[in-house]
């Protein structure tokens, strides 16, 4: 690590520029743009820096900056320098996947039409991007239908030009054979910019247009050709109904927004144009190489409209400081006014949450693929060794959760994690007594009891003649080399009263608060505070989350049961044979509400009779005068 001020600057000018951090090697590891670069450069040099920025600022060997005229100037040369030099410090996205777009190369002399996934081209007009390539392609074959331009290659096209002889499309109607002079160059020409203002308007415009022809062909007995244009209307409305219109006809606008998570985010844009929404893409963003003071969303626009044209009406899940500078420099760019805001009512609300609900679903399916793998886990798990001060690295972790409704129906949860994977197999979960008058603290210390009672007892068992014998180890008889329990200082000193009380030392203990993420160690005042976007954070929030999510399952399970015990304990005809015969088979009325007559009759002992008693007191769903969601067997 180098002293960042053995190469602090002096006479730096206060100017608007841009600014570059260079490490050992001469590599730009960032870039930065400021309103004013003497105040922006002396912050990197004081003390107390965010972590990230601390680690940029002593990995750097060397600063440099340049003068510009305004803000404006700064923020088109600091993307130029991030998108040449893609430096490490710098906001990196990742694309969730490659996605399709429709594209006209209008600077040929015979345009052609073609869907491309590659880097654009300078004279080609791109539409998109498109989420399903299925759409892609219907639309694709509409409008060929339509505005039959080209869609060959150009060895192709030379070939039927020499030959004289025009391809199969132009026989069925999806090519004009411009290279057999069906039409000219020029005509040709006209059809491909026909084709770009269709997919650019609003079709109800373009359709209205086309039977205003249709008529006066019509009228002027042009049959053929009125029939012609019959059925461009009829395949307007195809593509139309392909696009799916769902939202007023004169909304059109970009809609960016973002979902963060411990570790990263993601970013998805959705493109409507005349109430369609044409296309979607998702960006994924690493939080550990972002430094505190930089904007996620500034950086997805200045990243998105490097790549594609900006329309007038740009909507934002959150608007970043600087706003007025990127509305001004995209204004410059695609030189025309547009606007960058964050919607307040009406469609655009709703439009913006379903993007949200996107970023959201993109994350979760780069984490999922994320956290199966093995690097990304053994980091995880060496930062918890690290920051917990262990002798070895945490390969098995098991987590405790308890879960009650106010000190009823009290349950708890044990998930296993090893090598930083789930492992299903030995999940285990406890009832606990009501009676025993159980608080969180008292049911943790019981709990961990009976768990690691369970494992001194196997532990005293020869597996090796239980494996001879055909038999299978116990899965109790594995201990953790760390138990997390959820909860703050007063679960974690109940699970260590636990420990000690059964002589255990070689386990150890922490536990994760969910109010600010805290972990705490058994007889510490204060907690470790890991890095916010640690990975190690991450993985024991995963496994905490989990053990949350099995111990409510659990509980809503047990609870659903009582309550359809207690529901039949109401019905006179059944006996307590007969109840039991049904809790054994449905378990909740959930379960019991999805048989059919005949299912519940079919019981031994129930019959038709009775079983449509059953089936009409479920129907009434009314418990002692409370209603019931039969899906989760709450109470409201």
């Amino acid at each position: 690590m180098n002293d960042p001020q053995s190469y602090r600057p002096s006479n730096i000018p206060t100017d608007p520029g841009v600014y570059r951090f260079f490490d050992k090697n001469g590599q730009v590891i960032y870039v930065g743009k400021a309103k004013n670069l003497k105040n922006r450069l002396n912050s990197y040099f004081q003390k107390n820096l965010l972590e990230k920025t601390h680690r940029m600022v002593h990995t750097a060997v060397r600063v440099d900056w340049t003068v510009v005229n305004s803000e404006v100037e700064a923020l088109q040369l600091e993307f130029t320098w991030i998108k040449s030099e893609n430096p490490k410090f710098n906001i990196q996205f990742k694309d969730d996947k490659s996605y399709p777009y429709l594209a006209v190369s209008l600077k040929e002399d015979y345009p052609r039409l073609f869907i491309s996934r590659a880097k654009k081209r300078p004279g080609v007009k791109y539409f998109g991007p498109y989420a399903h390539a299925w759409a892609l392609r219907s639309t694709f074959d509409v409008l060929q239908k339509i505005y039959p331009i080209r869609s060959c290659s150009d060895s192709n096209f030379a070939r039927a030009a020499k030959s004289k002889r025009q391809c199969l499309l132009g026989d069925i109607g999806k090519c004009s054979a411009p290279c057999v002079n069906w039409v000219s160059k020029e005509e040709h020409l006209t059809i491909a910019k026909n084709l770009v203002k269709f997919v650019d308007s609003n079709p109800d415009d373009i359709s209205k247009q086309l039977e205003i022809d249709m008529a006066k062909a019509s009228e002027n007995e042009e049959f053929e050709r009125a029939a012609k244009i019959r059925d461009q209307i009829s395949a307007i409305e195809r593509s139309n109904e392909t696009a799916g219109s769902m939202l007023s006809q004169n909304f059109s606008a970009d809609l960016i927004a973002t979902y963060e998570e411990t570790t990263h985010v993601g970013v998805t844009l959705f493109t409507v144009r005349h109430g369609r929404v044409v296309g979607s893409r998702s960006w994924i963003m690493d939080r550990a190489d972002v430094l505190e003071d930089q904007s996620i969303v500034e950086a997805a626009l200045t990243r998105i409209y490097s790549e594609i044209e900006a329309p007038s009406e740009i909507l934002v899940d959150n608007l970043p400081e600087s706003s007025a500078i990127i509305e001004e420099w995209l204004q410059q760019k695609f030189e025309k006014k547009i606007s960058i805001s964050v919607p307040q009512r009406g469609e655009k609300v709703e439009v913006i949450a379903t993007v949200k609900r996107n970023a959201h679903q993109a994350l979760i399916q780069y984490l999922s693929k994320r956290s199966n793998d093995a690097a990304v886990s053994g980091k995880a798990l060496e930062e918890i060794a690290s920051a917990l001060d262990l002798a070895e690295l945490p390969l098995r972790i098991e987590c405790f959760d308890i879960s009650n409704t106010q000190g009823t129906n009290m349950v708890a949860s044990m998930v296993v994690f090893e090598d930083g994977q789930i492992k299903k197999s030995d999940y285990r979960r406890f009832a606990i007594a009501d009676e025993a008058g159980f608080d969180d603290t008292r049911a943790m210390h019981h709990v961990l009891t009976r768990r690691l009672k369970r494992y001194l007892a196997e532990r005293e068992v020869d597996h090796e003649e239980v494996l001879v014998a055909g038999g299978a180890r116990s899965k109790f008889a594995y201990p953790p080399q760390l138990i997390v329990v959820d909860g703050g200082a007063p679960q974690v000193a109940a699970a260590a009263r636990a420990l000690a009380e059964l002589g255990i030392s070689d386990i150890a203990l922490c536990g994760l608060a969910k109010r600010l993420e805290e972990v705490w160690l058994p007889d510490n005042k204060e907690p470790v505070i890991f890095p916010r976007h640690s990975e190690g954070l991450y993985l024991l929030q995963r496994i905490r989350d989990e053990a949350h999510r099995f111990a409510i399952t659990f509980h809503r399970s047990k609870r659903s049961a009582m309550m359809l015990e207690s529901f039949l304990d109401d019905i006179t005809q059944l006996g307590e044979s007969r109840r039991a015969a049904l809790l054994s088979k449905f378990g909740s009325i959930a379960s019991l509400k999805k048989a059919s007559i005949e299912d519940i009759g079919a019981i031994p002992g129930i019959g038709e009779k009775t079983a449509r008693l059953i089936h009409e007191s479920i129907e009434s769903q009314s418990i002692n005068g409370y209603s019931v969601n039969m899906e989760t067997g709450e109470i409201s």
